[in-house]
């Protein structure tokens, strides 16, 4: 007679009770059939580990971008026409500093890389280059601040200061961040996305608050809000505007983007999030009348950028018209394609044996 233990899910229990065998087992066999049943299901065990780690592993692709958070900024409510903006209101601003101090801003697009202006640098060199995350004031102690150095400056290749085309850099901090509610990722405006006339964006930076008009003492950061100018007409002011190029800016002048806020973000919300649709660029003079900011076109640069940034992964969002988006964060939707494409493989290893 022998006793047969069954399991399921961790509870085992007495299943039956076999009370003949139509050939009864010696113990040399008994030992073998054991060695065999443990082998089998040491084996099915290996596998059922591999299927597990392998859906892990997809379930958490892009987790250093963390996508489910990109754009999310849970202290905002929402330089020149501009206001003070409220601590915290914009989590991805960054403020970029050499040794005589503030000169260009930026945006963290994931853990470890900071988006800005390929003018912004000279040269590729990171040396004397600090990343300030978290700041509110250029003057006064800022609680929720932390800095990082740079380890390397990567500009556009196909940049050209004399038309100011491809304006765009990737900075890679020399360690990872942590978010917090003062410090968040951006989302990026993916390819395909339209920023149609009149849509809303904000600017954000420690730029002057008038032509030659610098900001005031305790410097603390500015924002204001400017609708997207369409290119034809901004290329009617200009006359170099590209397809790499994105305007904005009040008809009447008055409320732009200005000096040292060069390489910050253009932001316009799409329900709780914020997609970044442009980098500053330049301008005539500042907030000049028929001549708004120029920035360059985010959702352009979707490949160089993943080329750049590798495994760490940032949450791209096509961004539609006026306020509307189409689709998830990239990097999670990626994980959710390799999941699906995968499913028949990782089952066939269970269930065929």
């Amino acid at each position: 007679m022998c006793v047969c233990v069954c399991g399921d899910k961790g509870v085992f229990g007495i299943r039956g009770i076999a009370s003949q065998a139509t050939h009864p087992w010696s113990p040399v066999e008994l030992l073998t059939h054991t060695q065999t049943h443990t082998h089998r299901h040491t084996h099915t065990m290996e596998k059922e580990l591999l299927v597990f780690g392998a859906l892990l592993l997809l379930l958490t692709a892009g987790s250093d971008a963390q996508p489910d958070v990109c754009g999310l900024a849970p202290r905002n409510n929402r330089i020149v026409g501009g206001e003070n903006a409220p601590a915290g209101s914009w989590p991805w601003q960054v403020s970029l500093h050499q040794s005589f101090g503030h000169f260009c801003g930026g945006s963290l697009i994931n853990s470890q890389w900071v988006l800005s202006a390929a003018h912004c640098f000279s040269s590729t060199s990171p040396s004397g280059l600090t990343v300030y995350l978290g700041r509110d004031s250029q003057q006064l102690f800022n609680l929720n601040e932390v800095s990082r150095s740079v380890s390397q400056v990567i500009r556009h290749p196909g940049y050209s200061s004399q038309t100011n085309d491809n304006d765009i850099a990737l900075l890679r901090l020399s360690s990872p961040v942590t978010f917090t509610d003062y410090i968040q990722p951006v989302c990026l405006a993916a390819e395909g996305s339209e920023f149609s006339a009149g849509t809303s964006c904000w600017v954000t930076g420690w730029g002057t608050v008038g032509s030659d008009v610098p900001l005031p003492l305790p410097q603390r950061l500015q924002e204001v809000q400017v609708p997207v100018v369409s290119n034809s007409r901004c290329n009617a002011a200009y006359g170099s505007i590209t397809s790499n190029m994105v305007c904005a800016g009040a008809d009447a002048g008055g409320r732009d983007s200005c000096q040292v806020n060069s390489g910050g973000p253009l932001v316009s919300k799409n329900g709780s999030r914020w997609v970044q649709a442009g980098v500053v660029s330049f301008r005539d003079q500042c907030a000049l009348a028929g001549f708004p900011g120029v920035y360059a076109r985010v959702s352009q640069y979707q490949t160089w950028i993943n080329s750049q940034t590798g495994t760490n992964q940032t949450g791209f969002v096509v961004f539609m018209g006026n306020g509307t988006t189409s689709g998830t964060p990239a990097a999670a939707s990626l994980s959710v394609a390799l999941l699906l494409s995968l499913l028949p493989v990782l089952f066939s290893l269970v269930v065929l044996d």
